[in-house]
């Protein structure tokens, strides 16, 4: 990244908030004692909680927590984030899960964010305006947005920031120090060499963000609901002999000649809802790798025949509906002299394959789509309007009403 000299020095507002006026003269990185030390233990990771005050101060107690996550270790906090900054949409979809949505202030590839779900849910809504004019990607990553945001939390990987972004140990210490200190794990792929701290699953990263915003009950109960979902969702799937095998990819455009792979043995959460349908990776045993910072390689409709899956996923698609997606993408494989040998294009098994970074409203919804895509014979089709959970009850939970 460039080097931003805006020599921002001075205290910020919320330094006091989150450091209090006698720590700042000592230790301006409050919480982030874990900068340079990343805890990959795997081990089990607890948050504590402490209140502090005496009978002279006014009635409102300085109350602080700490939250440990990977790479950045343990994070303290003397009150809950005011304003907050997701690079993706999974934390940011986190956030709204949490009743947050508010207070979000910017995110990184807003374009790739998908809020048009929550327009299913009643009383649930984000103001897309508002977080796209800080766009993350689109300013470079420069420090002087963040300066400008003033956030009181970045969830954002710092291992990213590294090595997507070019951001030095000293950059990111400074940010943490004159504007807000980091928390984020990347979680939706597992394929990156840079990453050798732990990964976290959607729930378990769900978990650290609802600490951040000391939101267990709504936490609970979102879980306690998905849990439900799932188990009904897999009472319901056939038996694992009867079940498809299906190729993850990427190509975002209507024509699409060269495709990126996925494996679904990644386990990254971007692919939850194929494992949790059971599936199986067309991949599996063959020496194809998976989409990584480092491989950046593609395959051609000669490639996908050798694998030749029973049912294909595209991803980058999706702002179109399911019929939008058949009458453009599909129809264009349908015609195409190679393309039109895939079994799963002969069979019309070519599907939207999900968001990249999805949190844990948007895997309800994508778990649903993922379901009648596999099994219509049981779901029902995906074109269909059929309805597997209950919009109202998840709406109730963001809302608070638990």
């Amino acid at each position: 990244m460039s080097e931003d000299s805006g020599g921002h020095k001075a205290p910020t507002r919320r330094d006091y908030m989150k450091y209090g006026g006698a720590v700042i003269g000592s230790s301006a990185l409050a919480g982030c004692a874990g900068l340079f030390a990343p805890d990959d233990t795997g081990g089990t990771e607890t948050s504590t909680v402490t209140a502090t005050g005496t009978e002279s101060e006014t009635a409102t107690e300085d109350v602080s927590y700490s939250v440990t996550m990977a790479p950045m270790g343990e994070v303290t906090f003397d009150s809950i984030p005011e304003q907050w900054v997701p690079y993706g949409g999974d934390y940011a979809d986190m956030g709204v899960a949490l009743g947050h949505a508010d207070s979000m202030i910017g995110i990184g590839q807003p374009g790739e964010y998908y809020t048009y779900v929550y327009e299913e849910l009643p009383g649930v809504s984000v103001d897309k305006d508002r977080i796209e004019k800080n766009d993350l990607v689109e300013a470079g990553m420069s420090k002087e947005l963040f300066y400008e945001m003033d956030s009181d939390v970045h969830i954002i990987d710092t291992g990213m920031l590294r090595n997507w972004f070019d951001w030095r140990d000293e950059d990111i210490a400074e940010i943490s120090e004159q504007v807000g200190p980091f928390l984020g794990n990347m979680i939706f792929r597992r394929s990156d060499s840079w990453h050798d701290y732990r990964f976290y699953t959607l729930y378990e990263a769900f978990e650290k963000v609802a600490e951040l915003f000391q939101e267990r009950d709504r936490y609970e109960a979102f879980k306690q609901y998905h849990d439900e979902f799932i188990t009904e969702i897999q009472s319901r799937m056939p038996p694992s002999g009867e079940r498809p095998n299906v190729m993850l990819t990427f190509e975002g455009t209507n024509e699409p000649d060269t495709f990126s792979p996925y494996r679904l043995t990644d386990k990254g959460t971007s692919k939850k809802q194929w494992n949790d349908l059971g599936v199986a990776d067309a991949l599996a045993g063959t020496d194809i790798e998976n989409l990584s910072t480092d491989n950046r390689g593609e395959l051609d409709y000669e490639n996908l025949l050798e694998v030749d899956p029973d049912v294909l996923l595209i991803r980058g698609h999706e702002q179109k509906s399911a019929s939008e997606f058949r009458d453009t993408v599909l129809a264009y494989m349908k015609d195409h002299p190679v393309g039109s040998e895939l079994t799963a294009v002969q069979n019309n098994r070519v599907y939207r394959g999900g968001y990249l970074r999805q949190g844990p409203i948007h895997n309800l919804f994508l778990t649903e789509r993922a379901a009648k895509q596999l099994y219509p014979d049981v779901f029902g089709d995906v074109t269909s309007d059929t309805k597997l959970f209950d919009r109202q009850r998840v709406a109730d939970i963001i809302n608070g009403d638990i």
